[in-house]
């Protein structure tokens, strides 16, 4: 990845927008990274994976409805060894 200063990137703009198609530039000030200019591909690919992501939630955050259903679901029985598995391990803290 190419690093250039704030001074460069903006007196050379026109250099970095062709460049910026073949990798992305990271765009410094007073030697730290202030940003990075990537290309139109570059940034859908980046909004797509952001959307896939895996979310994680605090349980205040979850509607009322969606809570009660979690606290009152029920696992298949068919399952029923996982569950005495995870009381297992519940009670002797390893």
């Amino acid at each position: 990845m190419l690093e250039v200063s704030e001074t460069d990137f903006v007196k050379h703009f026109g250099q970095y927008r062709e460049r910026v198609q073949r990798e992305a530039i990271a765009v410094t000030s007073h030697g730290r990274t202030s940003g990075f200019f990537v290309s139109e591909e570059e940034y859908k690919e980046y909004l797509q994976l952001k959307a896939n992501a895996r979310k994680a939630y605090s349980i205040s955050d979850l509607p009322k409805d969606t809570i009660k259903s979690l606290a009152t679901s029920v696992m298949n029985s068919s399952h029923d060894h996982l569950k005495e598995f995870m009381d297992i391990r519940a009670t002797n803290d390893f």
